[in-house]
C-alpha cells in the first residue's frame, strides 16, 4: 500500500514507548523487550496496525511484535492503536504487550532468531506481487517460509488472509513446497466457522465490495 509522507511520523514514534528504535539489540531475546514474559505473536506487513492493535487489546496474555517496512505507515498505526485503546477505556500507558518495529521482512532473520521461539505468525493482505518476476517478494513465497522456520516453534501456526485468489492458490503450493501442512482452509472466511477472526481495514473494504476472503492456517509437518 502506498502512503503519503507523514512528517510527524518519525518524531512521534521517537517518543513512543511501544516503538522499538534499535530492533537488532533484541535479536534472540525479544522477551526482555516486554514488561512480562508471555507467548510471542508476530505480524509482518502490519500496515496501519488495525489488526495488531485489536490483537493486543483482546489478548493481554500474549506479547505481539508488529513489523512493517514503512515508517509513515507505522506512524499512522501508532495513532490508530492509541485511539483504539482509549476508545476501550484504556490509555497509551496500558499498551504494554505490543511493539512496533520498522524493518525489512527480507532481513527479518537478523532481528528475530531461533532463540525467540515465535508461537504464531500472522500475514494479512500482503502485496500479491502478480507479475512473475516479482513473486519472490511475496511474504508467503517458499524461500521466506523457509526463513520463518528459523524462529517459529515447531508447532507454531502461520495464519494467512488475502482477497487475492491467485496469491492464495500459489501460497498453498508454497506452503506444501516448504514442508508445511494446511490444518485449516476456507475460501469464504466470513461464512466459515472461524470464531476468533479480527477484521482488518483491508478485509472490510474487500468484503464490502463482495470479494470473499481467503484464509488458511499452516503448520510445519511433524518429522
Amino acid at each position: 500500500m502506498r502512503i503519503r509522507k507523514k512528517k510527524w511520523a518519525e518524531p512521534e514514534l521517537a517518543v513512543c514507548d511501544f516503538f522499538v528504535k534499535n530492533p537488532e539489540e533484541y535479536a534472540g531475546n525479544w522477551k526482555r523487550a516486554f514488561n512480562k514474559e508471555l507467548p510471542l505473536y508476530l505480524e509482518i506487513g502490519c500496515g496501519k496496525c488495525g489488526f495488531a492493535g485489536q490483537l493486543a487489546l483482546k489478548n493481554p496474555d500474549k506479547n505481539i511484535i508488529a513489523v512493517d517496512i514503512k515508517i509513515d505507515m507505522l506512524g499512522v498505526g501508532r495513532r490508530n492503536i492509541v485511539k483504539l485503546f482509549e476508545e476501550n477505556g484504556k490509555s497509551a500507558e496500558d499498551i504494554t504487550n505490543l511493539l512496533l518495529v520498522n524493518y525489512n521482512v527480507e532481513q527479518l532473520d537478523k532481528i528475530i532468531t531461533e532463540n525467540d521461539k515465535i508461537d504464531r505468525l500472522f500475514i494479512n493482505f500482503c502485496n500479491p506481487w502478480p507479475r512473475a518476476k516479482h513473486k519472490k517478494r511475496r511474504l508467503t513465497y517458499y524461500k521466506k517460509l523457509e526463513m520463518y522456520k528459523t524462529f517459529l516453534k515447531k508447532d507454531a501456526e502461520i495464519r494467512f488472509k488475502t482477497d487475492d485468489d491467485e496469491l492464495f492458490d500459489e501460497s498453498l503450493e508454497y506452503f506444501k513446497q516448504s514442508g508445511y501442512e494446511i490444518i485449516y482452509l476456507t475460501r469464504d472466511l466470513h461464512s466459515s466457522d472461524v470464531q476468533d477472526n479480527i477484521v482488518t481495514e483491508h478485509e472490510k473494504m474487500f468484503s464490502d465490495k463482495g470479494i470473499k476472503i481467503k484464509y488458511c492456517i499452516a503448520r510445519q509437518k511433524a518429522i
